[in-house]
C-alpha cells in the first residue's frame, strides 16, 4: 500500500480520519507508524496529499494535509475483457487498476462459463479497485461495464466506441497483423478468456470494427497477455 485511499466523508474536517481495519493493520506491521510521521493519503475520485499524522488509537488514526501532490495519469485506454475465472479476475482487476486503464468492461463470451456471472468476486470488484488504486499511488476509480451477452454488447455498444481517434485492437493469436506498439492516442483493446475467442467471436468483432492483432508465436495467458499488451502500446 503506497497510498491510504480515504472516503470523501472521511475528510469534512481539519483532521481527516483512517479507520479501515485493514488500512489499520498495514500502517501499524509494515509502517510502524507514530505521530509526527507523514503519510501520504488520497481522496477518492479526488485529490492526493501528503499528511501529518496527529493522533493513534486502536480505532482510527487522525492525520492532517500538509501539501497536495500530483495524481498519476491514466493510460487511455478501455480494456474489454472476456470475464476470467473468479480467482484470475481479482488478480486482473488489481493489475489493470495499478497500470493505470481509464475504463474496463467485463464481457461474455463462449468459453466464458456461465457461473462466473454468480462468483461473489464480482461483488467485490470495489475492494480489487481499491488495492489496485492504493498499490499505484492513484485515487481516480475507473470505470466499470459488465456485458452478460456477447453478440448484443459487438453489435449495438462496441460500434459506439471505435472510430478513428479510437481504434479497437482485439488480440488474437493466429492474426497476420501485428499488434501496434508505441502508439499516442487512446483505444480499446478486447482480450479473450483462456482458450481465446472462438472463430465466430473473432470474426464478429472484426466485422464491427476491430483490428485482430496479434503479440507473436506465443500463446499467452490473460493475466500475461494484459500487462504484455498495455507495456507494448504504451511504454
Amino acid at each position: 500500500m503506497n497510498i491510504v485511499l480515504l472516503e470523501p466523508e472521511d475528510v469534512q474536517s481539519d483532521t481527516w480520519l483512517i479507520h479501515s481495519k485493514r488500512q489499520l493493520q498495514h500502517l501499524r506491521e509494515h509502517l510502524d507508524i507514530a505521530v509526527g510521521d507523514q503519510l501520504k493519503v488520497g481522496i477518492r475520485n479526488g485529490a492526493r496529499y501528503v499528511t501529518e499524522i496527529v493522533s493513534i488509537t486502536e480505532q482510527k488514526v487522525d492525520v492532517r494535509p500538509v501539501c497536495e501532490e500530483i495524481v498519476p495519469t491514466k493510460l487511455p485506454v478501455h480494456l474489454i475483457l472476456a470475464l476470467p475465472r473468479p480467482k484470475v479476475l481479482r488478480r486482473l482487476m488489481m493489475d489493470s487498476v495499478t497500470l493505470g486503464v481509464e475504463k474496463i468492461s467485463l464481457i461474455h463470451s463462449y468459453r466464458v462459463d456461465k457461473s462466473y456471472w454468480q462468483t461473489p468476486f464480482l461483488q467485490q470488484i470495489d475492494n480489487y479497485v481499491t488495492l489496485g488504486l492504493e498499490q499505484a499511488g492513484d485515487t481516480i476509480v475507473p470505470e466499470i461495464q459488465m456485458y452478460k451477452r456477447f453478440k448484443p454488447f459487438v453489435e449495438d455498444v462496441l460500434p459506439n466506441l471505435i472510430s478513428k481517434e479510437m481504434p479497437a485492437y482485439v488480440a488474437h493469436p493466429y492474426a497476420e497483423q501485428s499488434m501496434p506498439t508505441n502508439i499516442s492516442h487512446a483505444c480499446s483493446i478486447v482480450v479473450g478468456p483462456e482458450g481465446g475467442f472462438i472463430p465466430y467471436e473473432v470474426d464478429l468483432l472484426t466485422k464491427y470494427g476491430c483490428q485482430a492483432v496479434s503479440l507473436g508465436n506465443r500463446i499467452l495467458r490473460t493475466e500475461t497477455s494484459i500487462s504484455y499488451i498495455l507495456g507494448r502500446l504504451f511504454s
